[in-house]
């Protein structure tokens, strides 16, 4: 009894102490403002991202224009890859692997150079001029980076010293204001970011989640990304919709995941001793690719391909060759070294693969534009919870949640047998050694200057100082 009064004394102690901690209110408020940072940077981020996408595609829409982009697009991305290079380095892709990255690096300092206000401001700014020129990226994968940037640097001015906790929560806020989806972004901060969940970290997740995306509510209101959806499975058949939309999906991701990473690795070594060079002729291929296949398909592929899956779910599908394009697009995009990410595209090639699959079989095309998403998402990225939950949020599908869940799976386990690699944590490796190498040539450097320095200090006492008797010649 005795005991038990004495804990519970001192955990009221405790509990005063921190309710009275200057220091940790003052720490406290410094992490709130990154969490209300994150959800108005990435409405700010959203906004212009749309403006980019609507701005080339009226300009490429019109008849006199519709061949500019085979000019446009090459020298826009060649631009947006050099800036990257020259200015800031760490930018380029989705960014989601640099944040898996520096969550590894705990030991390195400013985490490798990955996450910074620096890169936050080109990151935002070079997937923004990206979607000006056609790409068709996203800018939900570089808002985690952006999140997880603005997070480390509260953690600096907060005293707060666990970087990977932080890394974790803004990367999580980033998603979850990015696509007005919470749960999905705590998900995606458990299954993709740390692939386990700690206690310690999970308050900070927990909390920057909920006020990064009460700071996104306030500015553009409770909304669902592509509006409400009210399909329902009700037939026996529609079973296998929902089997051959998740095989189908399975399949397409894993074959885009599998280029994507065979392609930066053949890229990685054919750049070699002139990676600046090379960098901008790969850029420069890529845009022309992009260019040719979004004027030979009348500008579907342009941006991130919203229009597109929100009108497959609304029941009118895209051409059939629609989900094939956008793949094209997409791929070339990810490894051409320009800034952005892939979850918005991903999200429209599953919903094209998936009417497509729906013509073919005579099913319901808003059903399978769903499935499709579900399936082809989980199959890229290998997180099938995250795929789910994101799906569910963004659709207001709850009717359909076993159906969906059901197809992500089957996309999941279709695409682990064809490419056991997941490709987020395949991307993040190169960074993870390129950070590592720059550590071990800092630390040679300065192991050989301290050699250089003894050195110079043993010749000096070994000297003999100036007025010194010399010894007699001989002979």
């Amino acid at each position: 009894m005795t005991a038990f009064r004495f804990s519970r004394v001192a955990m009221l102690r405790r509990s005063r102490a921190m309710v009275s901690s200057t220091r940790l209110w003052k720490s406290r408020l410094v992490f709130w403002t990154g969490a209300l940072a994150i959800g108005a940077i990435s409405v700010g981020f959203a906004k212009a991202a749309d403006f980019a996408q609507r701005t080339f595609a009226t300009f490429a829409g019109t008849e006199e224009f519709r061949y500019a982009p085979l000019l446009i697009t090459p020298l826009g991305f060649v631009l947006c890859a050099w800036l990257a290079w020259r200015y800031f380095p760490g930018t380029q892709g989705s960014g989601i692997p640099q944040a898996i990255a520096a969550r590894h690096l705990r030991d390195v300092p400013d985490r490798g150079g990955m996450l910074s206000l620096r890169i936050a401001v080109g990151k935002v700014f070079l997937t923004v001029a990206g979607m000006f020129c056609g790409a068709s990226i996203g800018r939900e994968g570089p808002t985690v980076q952006v999140g997880a940037s603005i997070m480390m640097l509260s953690g600096r001015f907060g005293g707060i010293a666990e970087g990977r906790g932080l890394i974790l929560a803004g990367s999580a806020a980033g998603i979850a204001a990015a696509f007005n989806t919470p749960l999905a972004g705590i998900v995606f901060a458990i299954e993709e970011m740390s692939r386990s969940y700690k206690a310690r970290t999970n308050g900070i997740v927990l909390s920057t989640v909920i006020i990064a995306g009460v700071a996104s509510l306030a500015i553009l209101g409770n909304y669902t990304y592509f509006g409400k959806s009210h399909v329902v499975l009700d037939q026996a058949r529609d079973w296998v919709l929902v089997l051959s939309c998740g095989l189908a999906g399975g399949v397409m991701g894993a074959i885009f995941s599998r280029g994507v990473l065979s392609v930066s690795r053949r890229m990685r070594r054919w750049r070699g001793a002139s990676p600046r060079s090379k960098m901008l002729l790969l850029a420069l291929v890529a845009g022309i690719i992009t260019a040719i296949v979004g004027v030979g398909s009348g500008g579907e592929t342009w941006g991130t391909g919203y229009e597109q899956a929100r009108s497959a779910i609304e029941g009118e599908a895209p051409p059939a060759s629609f989900f094939l394009f956008k793949l094209i697009s997409t791929l070339v995009a990810t490894v051409s070294g320009i800034p952005g990410g892939l979850f918005a595209p991903s999200l429209s090639v599953g919903a094209g693969l998936g009417s497509s699959v729906a013509l073919a079989l005579g099913s319901d095309i808003g059903l399978a534009a769903i499935l499709g998403m579900a399936a082809y998402f989980a199959g890229v990225t290998q997180a099938p919870m995250t795929a789910i939950v994101i799906i569910i949020e963004m659709t207001g599908g709850h009717d359909i949640i076993v159906p969906v869940m059901a197809a992500a799976m089957l996309g999941y386990g279709t695409a682990r047998v064809i490419t056991p690699e997941p490709l987020y944590a395949a991307l993040s490796r190169p960074f993870i050694a390129d950070a590592l190498r720059q550590v071990r040539a800092r630390e040679a450097a300065l192991r050989a200057a301290e050699k250089a320095a003894e050195a110079a200090m043993e010749t000096t006492s070994a000297a003999p100082e100036p007025g010194a008797p010399q010894p007699p010649a001989r002979g």
